[in-house]
This record gives C-alpha cells, structure tokens and sequence, in this order.
C-alpha cells in the first residue's frame, strides 16, 4: 500500500507508476477528483484526478467504494489515454458515491461565504458529496445505472435545489443546469464499468494476484487525523484501504509512506516549518511546486520529522519513499525540524487544535547537505548516493523507526533508486 506522509503532492503518483510493474491489480481507496497525481514518462506527462496511475502499465484498475467520482472527470481522463494509446482496464465500485453539478455548484457557495476564513478546497464538490453520504441523501453508481429517474436521485436534487435557493439564496447556475442535462448520457458511459469491486478484489486476493493500494492527498490532510479544519473530506490513512474497499485489515500487508525530502502545502492551515524567504522560493521554483488540479502555488518549508513520525505512526508505515531529494540539492545546511515550541513549551508531537498548531515554532537541526547527486544510470546507483545524503536518510530512519526504501530525485521513470536487501519482492522498472 501506499499512503503520502505529508500535506499531499508527495510524489504517490509516481512511486505507485514505477512500482505498478510488480502488480496485478491497482486500486484507489479514497478521495475524489481534487486528488492529483502527475506521471512523467520520457517527453509525455500524465496528470490524474480519479483514474489509478497503475493504467499507464496496462494494469488492471480499480476504483472502490471510498472514492467520490465525478463521471465527467472518468469520462475525460479515460478517452484521454485512449487517445494515447492506451486500452484501459477498469471496474468502477457500484457503491462508490458520485459527484453531481449540484454538489460542485453547493461546494463553491460554501467555500465563498467564508470569507478570509477559506479553507482552500478545490470546489470540486468533493466536501458536499462525503456530506450527502453521511446524511443518507447522496447517490451511488447503482443508483445511476439506468436513469435519473430513482427516489435517491430526486431526495438529491430536492435537498440540492433547496440548499443552493433558500441557505444560501442563489439560484441553480446554468451550468450546473446545462451539466445535468449532459449526466444520464455520462452516466451510460460509465456504466460498463461498473461492478462489485469488493467482490473482485478479494477473489483475485484469493486467487494469488498482487494488490497495489494507491491513496490520495496525505495523512496531514486527514479528516480525523489532519490538521483540522484545514483537511480533505476524507481519510487518508492507511486503514482507509480496508473500508474504501472492502477488503478486510487481515488480507492488507505493508505500507509505503511517500515523503518529500522538504515539506509543502495547498491552501490555508497550520505550517510550522513554512519557508517565506529566498530559500522557500527556491524550494518552489525547483520543485516546481504548483497544484496539479488548481495550478496553485504550494508553500514550501523545511522538513518536519515531528509530522512525519506522526503520519509514520498513523500509517503503520514500515517502509518510505523519499522524493525530489534533488531539489536540496546545493542548499548548505539544511535543517530538519526535531521539535516544537508553543508559548514556551516545547512539544514532540502534532497539537489536536490548528489553533495551537499555527503557534508552533520549529525547533531545528542543522545537517550538512550535498554538491552532487547519485548517478542513477549507474547500475549500483545507491554505491554512489554522497556521504550527507545518506546522513540525511539515516536521519528520518532513526526519527521515524522506518526503513527507506526508494529515492527518487526526479520526475522521470528512471530518476529512482531502489535501496539494496529492503524490499527483496519489489524491482524497479524504468
């Protein structure tokens, strides 16, 4: 399985690409159509919201019960790759909720009446359809299959049309109106696609086939375990794969946490080790740090080990991933945050409340950074992985109790390492 560690854009996108080789199946657990993930193949780029990146290697996909679809998205990113050459492979859980125009039009009222108090979501009705799910009003790809024309549909639009007209006092916009209209006809599209997912994965477990989980965003953005209120709708955690798609805690095996070599973040909320100075901006320009759902800027800062030993232990993450370790490359020191001080004490975990979060000042550690970068073209590239850098690894290892095992310092299939003897059933396929 693999999890990001972070606030999101750690890179999943392209470790689940590189490792999907190794796999049968990949499946995605959570989230919806605000989650990005960029693949870069050669002169190609690749960028996802719904679809696993597992389909880029002609790999079976999955997208289960815990996603919120937008089949208008689906719909787009699959004649894409299509248009690319690629035959795709894919069951749609047919008790995923989808995303309808009332709840991306719902989605972008609410974010706009909060004024300077903004959370920064993508207004891609993600938050609103995780809403309708709870309160029993949302609809499924089952409810969907045939036509609008089904009591959850009309309990839907009913709550919808009185939410935007009498809280909010909008009227439906037209092109929400001019969506719905479009979204029997997207719907039939889909609609091969769909299955018992379920069904599917724990017979192919079954059956001896390799399972790769994918999640989206990270664990920092966690509804429950994220820096509140300034999260996703989602879970992000590692145990979200059991109830995204039901297959059971006793059939997942080990997790891979995908970390950036620093840390970045979209949107507002709590970032202690937050860089507004040359440093951050040269963190960004190198990383290229913008969104790739929004094109928005990502804030940019140190590496925090105190946030990633929390996500570490919310995961249950016995392996990493350590990527853009390039982008720190030339930065002389670095530092690390190994501690937190709020009004005079000093903390080793993640406060509950961002309001004391958004106190924190970072306690730092200086460690000696690197001129060069290992030569991945070599065929025992970790050999040549500089003195600093490997002192920077063993830093997160012995703060996080975890193992690393891939480096990747850059966007290209080829830009990665696999450590020696740490993940003896896995192989790099560039």
């Amino acid at each position: 399985m693999v999890v990001g560690l972070q606030w999101g854009d750690e890179g999943k996108g392209k470790i689940v690409d590189v490792l999907s080789e190794n796999f049968d199946i990949i499946t995605r657990f959570q989230g919806g159509s605000n989650a990005g993930h960029t693949v870069i193949i050669g002169d190609a780029v690749f960028k996802f919201r719904l679809m696993p990146t597992g389909a880029l290697r002609g790999k079976k996909v999955v997208i289960g019960n815990g996603v919120v679809v937008d089949p208008f998205v689906l719909l787009q990113e699959l004649e894409s790759l299509r248009s690319a050459g690629f035959n795709i492979d894919l069951l749609v859980s047919d008790r995923a909720h989808f995303i309808t125009p009332y709840h991306i039009q719902i989605d972008q009222l609410q974010e706009n009446a909060k004024g300077n108090q903004k959370i920064g979501t993508t207004k891609r009705g993600i938050g609103p359809t995780y809403a309708d799910k709870i309160s029993r009003i949302g609809v499924r790809a089952s409810d969907l299959l045939t036509s609008l024309d089904n009591p959850q549909w009309k309990i839907l639009a009913e709550t919808s049309t009185s939410r935007i007209q009498e809280l909010h006092h909008e009227k439906i916009e037209d092109s929400t109106l001019k969506s719905l209209d479009a979204y029997s006809e997207t719907m039939k599209q889909i609609a091969p696609f769909v299955g018992d997912t379920s069904e599917y994965l724990n017979s192919a477990i079954d059956a001896g086939k390799r399972i790769l989980f994918e999640g989206a965003q990270g664990t920092l953005l966690d509804i429950d375990h994220g820096s509140y209120p300034f999260v996703t709708s989602s879970n992000c955690v590692s145990a979200a794969a059991s109830t995204g798609t039901g297959v059971a805690p006793t059939k997942l095996d080990s997790v891979l946490g995908i970390t950036k070599a620093y840390m970045t973040r979209v949107g507002a909320g709590p970032f202690p080790t937050e860089l507004q100075d040359a440093t951050g901006e040269a963190l960004q320009a190198r990383g290229g740090e913008f969104g790739t759902v929004t094109g928005r800027p990502r804030r940019c800062g140190w590496l925090d080990l105190v946030a990633l030993k929390y996500a570490v232990r919310l995961n249950g993450a016995k392996y990493l991933a350590v990527t853009k370790i390039d982008v720190l490359t030339g930065l002389n020191p670095l530092k690390v945050c190994v501690g937190y001080e709020i009004e005079g004490t000093e903390l080793k975990t993640i406060p509950a409340s961002s309001v004391e979060y958004s106190k924190a000042i970072p306690i730092y550690e200086e460690l000696s950074g690197w001129s060069e970068l290992p030569k991945v073209s070599d065929s025992d590239a970790y050999s040549s992985i500089p003195t600093t850098m490997l002192d920077f690894l063993k830093k997160i290892e012995s703060w996080t109790s975890s193992k690393v095992a891939i480096i990747s310092q850059g966007p290209d299939r080829a830009d990665t390492i696999l450590v020696p003897d740490v993940l003896p059933d896995i192989s790099i396929d560039v």
